[in-house]
């Protein structure tokens, strides 16, 4: 399969092709990695890297993405906002709106957002993992760097992993690569846009509207405790809301594990 032809992307992405640099590499460390690397050299905010090949893709939580050609899209952009990283709550959420109204207009059926960061399809009443998003925040006198992540199956990884996982062929979608990268960025573009402006309460609402797990019982794992609760959605800060029938629980750390009960 042939690199992302960032002269045909440009195309699919119409009057927003000037508000993105795309450098397509046959291999990688980490598209992250890579990026950061350029940014410390003054690479601009719209600065896109995508690889066919990741050697060291990293996720959450210190997990790898690894990556092909033929079954998934991995890529980071370069983003930059005014003012310290503490502004920033809940930009991962943003991403995964992003993420789920691009998905949608390519005709996918059954996508869902799972608290912080994850995109999930739905078949069934059964959840399996379509994407990942890892966010790498910088701040110095100027504002906030961010470094977006995005590692998305185009079709399910055939190895055992720990979780059920699938494909955007799963969900009904056979658009190409640079389809699927326009869109993407496309929607990108819109989020950040609104999330630099209102922050993540300008994006609540649509968050909510994807939510997998919105008034289900939910389990929520942690080093030194487990929550149990239903599942309000998010607070305006991006913040996990669990009512746990004393009081209402606000989780912040994204390192834990939230597990449908």
């Amino acid at each position: 399969m042939t690199l992302i032809d960032p002269v045909v992307l440009k195309s699919r992405l119409g009057p927003l092709a000037g508000r993105f640099d795309v450098d397509a590499l046959d291999e990688c460390d980490s598209t992250s990695s890579e990026l950061m690397r350029r940014a410390d050299r003054g690479a601009p905010a719209g600065t896109v890297i995508v690889a066919d090949r990741q050697s060291a893709g990293r996720g959450r939580r210190g997990r790898s993405w690894l990556s092909s050609p033929e079954s998934s899209l991995t890529f980071s952009v370069l983003w930059r906002f005014p003012g310290n990283a503490a502004g920033l709550s809940g930009l991962s959420l943003a991403v995964g709106v992003a993420l789920a109204r691009a998905l949608d207009s390519l005709g996918a059926t059954g996508v869902r957002l799972k608290w912080p960061n994850d995109v999930l399809l739905e078949v069934d009443g059964e959840f399996a993992k379509l994407a990942g998003i890892l966010i790498e925040l910088s701040s110095d006198r100027r504002g906030t760097q961010a470094i977006v992540g995005i590692g998305l199956n185009l079709s399910a990884p055939t190895e055992a992993l720990p979780q059920a996982v699938a494909g955007l062929a799963d969900a009904g979608v056979t658009a190409g690569r640079h389809d699927v990268l326009a869109a993407i960025l496309s929607e990108l573009a819109g989020v950040l846009d609104t999330f630099g402006e209102a922050g993540f309460a300008g994006l609540k609402a649509a968050w909510q509207g994807y939510h997998a797990w919105q008034d289900l019982p939910v389990h929520i794992l942690g080093e030194e405790q487990t929550l149990s609760g239903r599942c309000l959605g998010v607070d305006a800060d991006g913040s996990l809301l669990l009512d746990t029938g004393e009081r209402i629980e606000r989780i912040f750390s994204g390192d834990v594990s939230l597990r449908r009960a």
